[in-house]
């Protein structure tokens, strides 16, 4: 059975597991020239190591969800190449770690979300909010699975300020979910740094990260900043595996502000960020 989450005692790491040939930060686990036995035992090598490094959460995407405006374009995975992608290697997590993390898959297709969640996964985090497609809210409800809502849009336009739109979107957002079903202790919201937002706006919303959880109505809030392209900004241009320490700066004024959950690569050192930080802020 998949351990629960106890909100406000302390902060959850949830190790990414990219599955895919094409992630913007290099660690995609797919290939040319694997095959999916060799994804998958890739990937349950991977979280081993997350869970021996205190990972709670196993967030598992076969498709590349990097914004376009920043990374160029690049093409769609259908919704049945992806789910024989995630699907397998959500099933050997769970097999292998699912009494010690919670399973996620990380998809904004309902059919996904559905297959997963029957091979045992018990979160979705939906970085459309389940927006552009809202089965992944029914099948997060008839699942009674978390269901973590990111905000994103496909542009950087916030003529009333990025605060007060991305406040607005995911109000939206958690109400959609609960009218489909998802009950509201089953709910994560996300401010999507990085999606459809350049480095002043995601400074801002991290400047603000304390403000917007009470705004959203003090619901969980998963961040994610990990290898983001505002870090290589703001460190001179470094690439994405040059970041950790970046990530570690955001992740632990994060949880300053009441973070919840933070999403990482790099699991073993944000773990070690995480648990200084927690000492402090949740003493």
């Amino acid at each position: 059975m998949a351990p629960n989450l106890s909100w406000g005692e302390r902060t959850y790491v949830m190790g990414i597991l990219n599955v895919t040939p094409d992630s913007f930060s290099g660690d995609g686990l797919a290939g040319s020239d694997r095959t999916i036995e060799e994804v998958v035992a890739a990937a349950v090598e991977r979280a081993a190591g997350f869970v021996a490094a205190g990972a709670e959460i196993l967030d598992v995407g076969a498709e590349s969800t990097r914004p376009r405006a920043a990374y160029g374009e690049h093409p769609e995975v259908d919704a049945t190449t992806e789910e024989a992608l995630a699907v397998p290697v959500v099933a050997s997590l769970v097999d292998r770690f699912g009494d010690r993390a919670i399973i996620s898959i990380d998809t904004s297709k309902g059919s996904v979300a559905r297959s997963a969640l029957a091979a045992g996964a018990t979160m979705v985090n939906d970085v459309w909010g389940a927006r552009r497609d809202p089965r992944t809210a029914d099948a997060a409800a008839e699942a009674g699975a978390h269901l973590v809502l990111m905000h994103n849009r496909d542009d950087i336009d916030y003529p009333r300020g990025v605060f007060t739109e991305v406040v607005e979107w995911l109000r939206e957002a958690v109400a959609n979910a609960e009218s489909r079903g998802v009950r509201r202790d089953r709910l994560l919201v996300d401010p999507g740094i990085g999606f459809g937002k350049g480095t002043a706006e995601n400074l801002e919303l991290l400047h603000r990260l304390e403000e917007l959880k009470v705004a959203v109505g003090g619901l969980p809030l998963l961040v994610g900043t990990s290898r983001k392209r505002f870090l290589g900004e703001l460190l001179g241009g470094a690439g994405p595996d040059d970041r950790v320490e970046g990530t570690a700066a955001t992740v632990a004024l994060a949880i300053a502000a009441g973070a919840d959950v933070v999403r990482v690569h790099d699991v073993a050192h944000v773990g070690r960020t995480r648990a200084v930080a927690d000492a402090i802020v949740r003493r």
